[in-house]
């Protein structure tokens, strides 16, 4: 009895712990459960922020990359729009020169047409008068004139004789006139050649890269270049170059040197650009002295101002009718002493007076008057001798022939200006107009600088902010374009631009 009570003890104890076991068990796995799901909801919060994070990043990625397109698309549509104007621009002058190359060729057949008609008038009308005479006379021509001679010859047999015995001498006076002339023309030519005139300069550059740091982010390099120099800067499709465009070759002279130096250091920017541009204006001044030295030198004129050398090699960068104003003077120095030395004249007095015959053209777009007469003050301002003085400034017929060399170097100019080649009206007409233009601009107050660019089609002008306002600047503009429409003569239309820029300098120390 006792047996089977504690067998079913022992069963309901291991029906216990068994239930017991599995309430343990399932509360384990509960608890199991429950953590599962906390740890997976932490991943699935983690993971949201992670794509929120990505999606931000990928959109502010986006917002860049779309803006730097569009940068790029607005600097290539800038360009394309350079180069289409300047397409139209030259498509406008080859049209306007064929135009004008076509009349000139209809107005010349139309006169060779006349030409011939009138020759074949000419030609009837003395052929009709020849038939005429013989008619009348009943001789041919050939008779009448063996007739004529004989009749001459035997009544005015010793006059011909006086005649022939004159003739004989005048030949021989023609003769050695002729012969003064070739020795003339041997000497005034002296194997010089003549340098046309250039109204552009091409830089060679390394790579095309370049072009692009030329220009600088939305052309703020190449605008600081032209600002500073006053040349157009044409940057195109030509592989390796880069075009100066201006009609002063001093300018030109100091952007070439400028663009040299700024390529060499390989750092382009507004800053850089204005320290190259001032060492580029030393280094020009410094060559305008050698070249002075060098032409004195040259002709072997001694005993003068350095500073009438200075101002005399500024001649090198000047041309007159497209001659080379300096070269012009060292050719009329050289022949004015040979002339001297043929007429026992002077000849250091008369070398001296061609050399600095046209010194005043130097400086006569900065000072009033015309270049003789500038040129007579500036010689009596530094001490050269007047013998000089007077040789020089006859030259234009605007003083009288004081000396025998005022009239040698007036000779010598007409001599090296008139010999084949040597000039060319239309360049210095068009120079002359350039110059005007930037005048009108320089008369008004207030104007810092101004440039003729694009052949004279347009006039850039920087004014001082401190002395003009904005509306000032609006009236400035429309003042210098009535000026130039009342003063200058011109084909087509010019362009008036008046840039106004404050620019604030201050130094940390």
């Amino acid at each position: 009895m006792s047996l089977k009570v504690a067998f079913l003890l022992m069963a309901a104890a291991a029906l216990g712990g068994a239930a017991l076991g599995y309430t343990f068990r399932v509360l384990i796995s509960l608890g199991k459960k429950g953590s599962m799901e906390l740890r997976l909801k932490e991943i699935e919060s983690e993971a949201a922020e992670k794509a929120k994070k990505i999606i931000a990043d990928a959109e502010t990625k986006a917002i860049e990359t779309i803006q730097e397109i569009r940068l790029e698309i607005k600097e290539k549509e800038e360009k394309l729009k350079k180069t289409e104007d300047r397409i139209v621009k030259k498509e406008d002058q080859l049209e306007k020169r064929q135009q004008d190359l076509d009349s000139e060729i209809t107005s010349a057949k139309e006169k060779i047409a006349e030409i011939r008609e009138i020759k074949e008038k000419v030609l009837a009308q003395e052929a009709q008068k020849k038939t005429e005479l013989e008619k009348i006379a009943r001789l041919t021509a050939d008779e009448a004139r063996a007739e004529l001679f004989s009749t001459i010859e035997k009544n005015y047999a010793e006059d011909l004789i006086v005649r022939m015995q004159k003739l004989e001498n005048a030949g021989e006076d023609a003769m050695e006139k002729r012969a003064k002339e070739i020795l003339t023309t041997t000497i005034h030519r002296l194997g010089n050649s003549v340098s046309a005139d250039v109204f552009s300069t091409t830089i060679t550059i390394p790579s095309d890269d370049l072009k692009g740091k030329i220009i600088g982010k939305e052309g703020r390099n190449i605008k600081a270049l032209e600002r500073a120099t006053g040349v157009e800067i044409i940057v195109d499709d030509t592989p390796g170059s880069i075009t100066l465009s201006s009609f002063d070759p001093v300018r030109r002279q100091i952007a070439r040197v400028t663009l040299e130096t700024l390529i060499l250091d390989g750092r382009i920017q507004p800053a850089k650009i204005e320290k190259a541009v001032e060492k580029a204006e030393g280094d020009i001044n410094k060559i305008i002295k050698e070249k002075g030295q060098q032409a004195a030198f040259e002709c072997g004129v001694i005993n003068l101002d350095p500073r009438i050398l200075q101002i005399l090699g500024r001649l090198h960068f000047r041309t007159s009718y497209g001659q080379n104003v300096l070269q012009h003077s060292i050719e009329m120095s050289h022949i004015a002493g040979m002339l001297a030395e043929e007429l026992g004249a002077n000849v250091h007095t008369a070398k001296a007076g061609a050399l600095l015959h046209d010194i005043g053209k130097a400086v006569d777009h900065e000072v009033q008057g015309t270049h003789v007469e500038i040129g007579r003050r500036i010689l009596q301002k530094f001490g050269a001798p007047e013998d000089v003085i007077k040789a020089m400034q006859a030259h234009h017929e605007e003083y009288p022939y004081e000396t025998p060399e005022s009239i040698i170097v007036q000779v010598a100019d007409a001599i090296s200006g008139s010999r084949p080649g040597a000039r060319r009206d239309s360049v210095e007409n068009y120079l002359k107009r350039l110059e005007d233009l930037e005048g009108i601009a320089k008369s008004f107050p207030g104007v810092e600088k101004s440039y003729a660019l694009q052949a004279g089609r347009e006039i850039r002008i920087f004014v001082t902010p401190n002395e003009i306002t904005d509306l000032d600047a609006k009236k400035l503009g429309r003042e210098v374009a009535l000026k130039i429409e009342k003063e200058l003569k011109y084909p087509g239309e010019i362009k008036v631009t008046v840039i106004r820029e404050t620019r604030v300098i201050e130094f940390a120390r």
